[in-house]
């Protein structure tokens, strides 16, 4: 197991950084007045020590000597212009907490948009948020939004992406008024990373405001040069903090899960059964061993999601579909792992037992890493033309390893290694990347990766797969440059035949591909019915490692947004693609659209017609897609959403196939803690078997429900209890139950 011995090397020069760091030399604490908000003179935070509670009515003696700070910028639509509200936000703390209060005057408190909704979902509705640059670095930001109805959300924010699945304690509360609404929050510093200093600190920081109109105004503390793509870099400081504790920031969440799954056996025939029937237990704590460096372990955890994946058209799809990850164990972190491919794709873990995961920034090093066994071991084997897929009764033992080391304020460096072990298995990804900001509207990034794979002879020779131990190498260059008009970008990507990331998602391979892309920007004054214009357009060219072609494609776009929160993008595309030794010239079209024609009405669709491959059949036929999509706030607890998607194909003008997939969901939130959801699924797949080259079935239906009570204290303490099921149809048989499951889950995070 050398991976092993690289992984505990590693994490032992890491935890040199972290344990025993470089002495750092303590801040002035010398404080003349209140400050003005830069590097030289950031806006002094007082430290309060009168009590305060979190009720939205700022009475307390602590806000009268607060830091107060008002929102002077529209910066979206408009462009640092007055903004058509005002805000202020204030800001103290004490031994344990940050406090942070709100005052958003508004001239119609009528119009203001509140829902009650789950945690995580703000929707359309007003909203305000804390930006935090805790290691004043102008990489990661920590993010707390809270809506007019006191529904609370929090994100990791890094140059690399948002990472919402980042779920920490905190406590807030909202209130509306006569003259607009207040917030309230307090945040634990036990539920931040920061620096780690003697005396104060200071943090880059941002307050913003959502006044959603007939625009979506964004408000914020200070203006932004919109040719600077680095936004933390622009933000404004502010210093104190001084003496602040994580306390001993030990969090142990226990949790029971019932469950019982009732099948049929010899389906479509026979009655259902009781299949399994058991209660689990599980564990997994959460240790800030330092500010910086956050260890999780787990045994026998419920990594099940509690909302069903959104459906996607599987028809005529070459290559395997991408699902997005809500496990909270994979998605806590995840700025950490991430790089300019995706080398990690935490679906393909499907069954762990346990895990243990280490995160943290100490300085200029970042780290991650977890490890995890696993008890079914998926597998993609990619290619140049489509990927298939196969899932094996087999345990693996995953790794992960992610460093990088930031030079300078603009430059980071990284390595990356995943590393998964079975029986006669073994897939091992190394590599390094880097990402450098060369100026504030230029940015370059590389990756460049190695892989080396073996799968047991029958899973081989059955996949069409190398034998025996093969190797090979991917290579990814991205070049970008924005400005508050144009844009461009070149990219290049060379993945060897051979290469594998068994932990990531990457189900093409075997091909070189180059692309390029220019775009102009129209931004709207003040006061103008719209707020953008933009066009451009963009080429690639794809071919394998012989040289033939599989794609080349010219496409050119226009994008409006403007009133009532409207959006519209037009494009087209000319292509010739490569498939199965033929080529074949396409044209075709998307059009996509949104807009809120009231406060409590969203509606979007999108279409895409024109030529496309059968790839089925390798031939050439024509395509047609539209998929609407609805969602509706009935009062302030009520919210359904519709979601469908019609696609027809056909060839020489003779009818392939139709598809309809329909989502309906319904959500009753009696508070901020508590609500019930429904979901309803449907498939119907009408194929036309006289238009085919080989057999298939005719139809192919699939009806799915869920149903879930769900109370949550916070983003650990929780209590679900659901029923789910699964109906299946085809020619010889009409929709007929499959499976049902009721299953309940207990969970209390208990915070040391």
């Amino acid at each position: 197991m050398k991976s092993y011995r690289i992984l505990i090397i590693t994490l032992s020069v890491f935890l040199t950084f972290i344990l025993f760091p470089t002495p750092t030399s303590p801040q002035d604490s010398g404080n003349r007045n209140h400050g003005t908000g830069t590097s030289e003179d950031p806006y002094i935070v007082p430290k309060s020590e009168a009590e305060i509670k979190v009720d939205a009515v700022l009475d307390e003696q602590a806000w009268e000597k607060a830091l107060i700070l008002e929102l002077k910028y529209e910066v979206r639509p408009g462009e640092n212009v007055p903004p058509p509200v005002r805000t202020e936000v204030l800001l103290t703390y004490d031994k344990d907490n940050l406090y942070a209060a709100f005052r958003c005057y508004d001239p119609e408190p009528s119009s203001i948009r509140a829902h009650l909704r789950d945690r995580d979902t703000l929707g359309g509705d007003d909203w305000i948020a804390l930006i935090f640059d805790t290691f004043n670095d102008n990489r990661r930001s920590f993010d707390f939004l809270v809506t007019a109805q006191g529904v609370q959300l929090d994100q990791i924010e890094a140059q690399s992406g948002e990472d919402p699945g980042w779920d920490t304690i905190w406590d807030c509360s909202s209130k509306i008024t006569e003259w607009g609404y207040t917030v309230e929050i307090a945040i634990p510093f036990s539920s931040l990373r920061f620096q780690r200093r003697e005396g104060p600190q200071i943090w880059g920081f941002d307050a913003v405001r959502r006044y959603p109109r007939e625009h979506a105004y964004h408000i914020g503390l200070f203006s932004r040069d919109r040719s600077n793509n680095c936004y933390m870099c622009q933000a404004v400081k502010i210093k104190g903090f001084e003496g602040a504790s994580p306390g001993r920031n030990i969090e142990i969440n226990p949790t029971v899960i019932g469950a019982r799954t009732d099948d049929r056996p010899e389906f479509p025939e026979g009655d259902l059964k009781k299949r399994d029937q058991d209660a689990e237990f599980g564990l997994t704590a959460r240790w800030g061993m330092t500010p910086n460096l956050t260890l999780n372990l787990t045994a026998n955890p419920d990594f099940s999601q509690v909302e069903a994946d959104a459906l996607q058209l599987d028809i005529n799809q070459p290559f395997a579909l991408f699902y997005p990850e809500r496990r909270p164990f994979f998605t806590e972190g995840t700025d950490f792992f991430s790089a300019l491919e995706n080398m990690i794709y935490t679906r393909t873990i499907r069954n762990p037992s346990w895990g243990i995961k280490l995160t943290g920034k100490e300085g200029a090093n970042t780290m991650g890493a977890y490890m995890l066994r696993d008890e079914v071991t998926n597998l993609i084997f990619p290619g140049s033309q489509g990927s298939t897929s196969t899932s094996l009764d087999k345990t693996n033992i995953s790794s992960v390893i992610r460093y990088k080391r930031d030079l300078g304020s603009r430059y980071t460096v990284g390595l990356l290694a995943t590393d998964r072990e079975g029986k006669d298995y073994f897939n091992r990804v190394y590599g390094f990347d880097l990402d450098f900001r060369v100026t504030r509207t230029n940015q370059f990034q590389l990756l460049v990766m190695g892989s080396s794979t073996k799968y047991p002879t029958d899973v081989a020779s059955n996949n069409n797969q190398p034998s025996g131990t093969f190797n090979d190498r991917l290579i990814s260059f991205e070049y970008d440059h924005y400005t508050r008009t144009w844009g461009w970008w070149a990219d290049y990507e060379d993945a060897g035949p051979e290469f594998r990331t068994d932990l990531g998602y990457y189900p093409r391979v075997g091909y070189r591909n180059a692309e390029g892309g220019l775009l102009y920007t129209w931004n709207a004054k003040p006061g103008s019915w719209w707020s953008l214009f933009r066009v451009g357009s963009e080429f690639n060219y794809y071919e394998d490692h012989n040289g033939a072609l599989l794609n080349k494609t010219g496409s050119l776009w226009f994008q409006y947004t403007g009133t009532m929160q409207s959006n519209l993008s037009i494009r087209g595309w000319i292509n010739r693609e490569g498939y199965n030794k033929r080529q074949f010239d396409q044209t075709f079209f998307l059009i996509e659209g949104s807009f809120w024609p009231t406060s409590n009405l969203m509606l979007y669709a999108n279409t895409v017609f024109g030529e496309q491959i059968d790839y089925a059949n390798t031939r050439l036929g024509k395509r047609f897609r539209l998929s609407p999509y609805l969602t509706y706030n009935l009062g302030k607890h009520m919210r359904f959403s519709f979601g469908h998607s019609f696609e027809r194909m056909t060839v020489q003008d003779v009818r392939l196939y139709t598809a309809n997939i329909s989502q309906s969901t319904a959500v009753y939130q009696f508070n901020v803690r508590t609500f019930f959801r429904a979901i309803i699924q449907y498939v119907d797949y009408d194929y036309n078997t006289s238009n085919y080259t080989f057999p298939i079935d005719s139809e192919y239906r699939r009806f799915f429900a869920q149903f879930l009570f769900s109370y949550k204290i916070n983003a650990r303490t929780v209590l679900f209890l659901g029923y789910s099921d699964n109906y299946f149809g085809a020619q010889a048989y009409g929709l007929t139950q499959s499976d049902r499951t009721f299953f309940v889950k207990l969970g209390y995070a208990w915070v040391l």
